[in-house]
């Protein structure tokens, strides 16, 4: 049977992010800090939750609230009458927003514009709570990255995507001293600057930071701007899930404009983006990488998935129709629309052996459904890694050219 191997895109993708020429983005989802295992007193456990384990919290919490289970159990109720099955964090908020559209001074079931507000409001504090932690000192993925990324002098700008609220990558940047821009300007309180993101004449050793769903750290004034700092003021709404409602064109600009990013992105001639903790669940990001992948046969979206194909059956109906999307999964991949597993022959002598490839384990005694090959690099702990190795490649390269 017709395998696909992994040592071999494994290799594609090392060479694809090699040259200081090439304009390369990373799309940073939410099994990304799921991968950071932080001690805890029942064990090892993940630096933050991924969605269903942020919304398994978020139950938890206004189930036991006093002042919202009520109001709570009436959006769920809602919810559960309608198409929504285990409806995520992301689901409820949506919901929630969209009856403070319609309540005007009425109410939905008992629910008037307040009740839903301080809803939304308690939500995401509930999720600020979650996601406000620190990186653990010790060596992380995003720590490799930040690393990665200072460490070629590129002509084009390194630019990061992601869906996340926490400031996790934000802290690895500061760390290894990497300047960024995010879109706001300012100090005190920053401010969001369209025109800065616009005209973006910053050298190339900024790297580009793009939240596409708001941060926890981001904010609406009462007098309706939009600021970045670390604490709440006294009428701010905090900017976190834009839901991608029908909101006026200036409430919803900060998350347009982060998005119009990955397409000016992906529009511009050679553009590599690989993706990394992203399970293709979202359908308004889905839109904006595909359309981009169709309309320029130049660009390529390396996604590395976490677990089996099986998983994603989303992105493999996308990867069917797009030969520039190749998915990476543990067990096989999808590349150029066509769907193999993974060889099952090791080659130990391979650079890249035991880094992003790997021979499946199995118990003694169980039948394994398959024994090929893993790919490893879905699990942003073995990308990390990797992105060290192709460091450490690199600049051994660099003092062998200065020693001829």
């Amino acid at each position: 049977m017709s395998t696909h191997c992994p040592y071999r895109q494994s290799t594609l993708l090392q060479q694809a992010l090699a040259p200081d020429k090439m304009r390369i983005a990373f799309l940073l989802g939410a099994g990304c800090p799921v991968s950071v295992k932080v001690s805890t007193d029942k064990g090892s456990e993940p630096l933050i939750a991924d969605i269903r384990g942020l919304t398994k919290i978020l139950d938890e919490k206004l189930s036991n609230s006093s002042t919202f289970k009520t109001n709570y159990e009436t959006v769920l109720k809602r919810l559960n009458g309608g198409s929504s099955i285990n409806p995520t964090i992301e689901d409820i908020l949506s919901h929630i927003r969209a009856l403070q559209d319609v309540v005007r001074d009425g109410k939905i079931d008992g629910l008037d514009k307040n009740d839903l507000l301080a809803l939304d409001a308690e939500i995401c504090n509930i999720t600020t709570q979650v996601v406000r932690v620190d990186l653990p000192d010790s060596k992380t993925p995003y720590h490799q990255l930040a690393a990665w990324i200072g460490g070629i002098q590129r002509a084009h700008a390194i630019e990061v995507f992601t869906p996340n609220y926490d400031l996790l990558l934000e802290q690895a940047l500061e760390l290894h001293k990497i300047p960024y821009f995010d879109g706001f300007v300012g100090s005190r309180e920053a401010f969001f600057d369209l025109t800065s993101m616009q005209i973006d004449v910053l050298p190339p050793r900024w790297c580009r930071v793009w939240k596409i769903h708001g941060s926890m750290n981001w904010w609406r004034t009462a007098k309706d701007e939009v600021v970045r700092r670390t604490s709440q003021s006294e009428g701010d709404r905090q900017m976190i899930y834009p839901s991608h409602l029908k909101y006026d064109q200036s409430r919803r600009m900060p998350y347009l404009a982060m998005l119009d990013q990955l397409r000016d992105f992906l529009a511009r001639g050679q553009a590599v983006l690989v993706t990394c903790g992203y399970s293709f669940a979202d359908q308004h990001l889905n839109e904006v990488i595909l359309n981009g992948l169709r309309s320029n046969p130049t660009a390529i979206c390396f996604a590395l998935l976490y677990g089996p194909l099986s998983n994603y059956s989303e992105a493999r109906t996308k990867a069917k129709l797009h030969p520039n999307l190749s998915l990476l999964a543990s067990d096989g991949a999808f590349l150029g629309t066509v769907e193999r597993d993974w060889r099952a022959d090791e080659i130990n002598s391979h650079a890249l052996h035991g880094l992003s490839v790997a021979k499946k384990v199995t118990e003694v005694g169980t039948e394994a459904e398959s024994n090929n090959c893993e790919f490893l690099l879905g699990d942003f702990k073995y990308f990390g890694d990797f992105l060290a190795q192709q460091l450490s490649r690199t600049d051994d390269e660099k003092v062998n050219t200065d020693a001829e």
